[in-house]
């Protein structure tokens, strides 16, 4: 089942098309890994997708519907938004972050309600950040504050999540903590969740559903095993590699060995002319 689709998509900065004629479908229910290298536009997909951004043309649609034509409000109770490296003032508290994310559904002076402060609490155990609850958020590790960030996402209660680069600038142990918590969140809670992931085989492992961009279109759609190609590798990021299975799970792992020849000679060119300019 799809909820959510793009039909005609261009997104551009001032006059620069960054993302032309994009038509994707997130399923529902499943964890969508978007990929690419970087500058390719995933981020600006991503920020479009959850109204951060407008498109030039095109469509996002939610159950049919424009969502850039919806209320924030309204949007916000559908949809919840973690960006990239997020920060928080200084002294702010786990609990009260993570309270932010009831702001859609307050009213008046955004008094905190007892239904509010049960999803709260619920949000804190899901998370396992129950004992930081009053910790300050600039206190805590890198995984630590991530998990207080996605706790805010799902106090708005959204059937969608997006996440830009969850793990970015996390040791090894702090990223399996955040892809492990999204994956048990998307399996007990069958929430959709779409995030851009760096990390080819983390998005192998921990997606149902992956879409490969190259320079604002999609090089490649479908499951891991579909997508992680070494053809789709070698256009989309310009390397050699290996495609095997994980020994554990069965899904396909990336294991680069060169450069394809198409960009070594690129990389020459670049190095050529650095060279002549020094």
């Amino acid at each position: 089942m799809i909820r959510l689709t793009t039909t005609g998509l261009d997104i551009a900065y001032e006059k620069r098309k960054i993302v032309e004629d994009l038509n994707i479908a997130i399923p529902q229910g499943k964890i969508t890994a978007l990929v690419g290298s970087n500058g390719s536009g995933k981020s600006t997909i991503l920020k479009t997708l959850a109204r951060i951004m407008s498109p030039s043309s095109g469509s996002v649609l939610l159950d049919g519907k424009s969502i850039h034509k919806q209320s924030t409000k309204e949007v916000a109770k559908q949809l919840a938004i973690l960006p990239q490296n997020p920060t928080s003032p200084d002294g702010l508290t786990v609990t009260e972050l993570v309270s932010y994310g009831r702001f859609p559904y307050q009213k008046g002076f955004g008094s905190m309600s007892k239904e509010d402060r049960r999803v709260v609490n619920w949000a804190l155990e899901a998370t396992a950040m129950t004992e930081f609850a009053e910790r300050p958020v600039d206190q805590l590790s890198g995984g630590q504050r991530q998990r207080a960030w996605i706790a805010m996402t799902l106090t708005q209660e959204t059937d969608i999540m997006f996440l830009d680069e969850p793990t970015t600038f996390l040791d090894m142990a702090h990223q399996l903590e955040v892809l492990q918590l999204l994956h048990k969140l998307n399996g007990e809670a069958g929430r959709t969740i779409v995030m851009v992931v760096h990390d080819l085989n983390h998005a192998s492992r921990y997606a149902d559903h992956m879409i490969a961009i190259k320079k604002g279109r999609v090089a490649g759609e479908g499951s891991p095993t579909e997508v992680m190609t070494p053809d789709i590798l070698r256009e989309v990021f310009g390397i050699e590699a290996d495609v095997v299975p994980d020994p554990r799970t069965g899904v396909p792992l990336c294991l680069p060995f060169a450069l394809a020849p198409q960009q070594a000679a690129e990389d020459a060119g670049k190095k050529s002319l650095a060279a002549v300019g020094a």
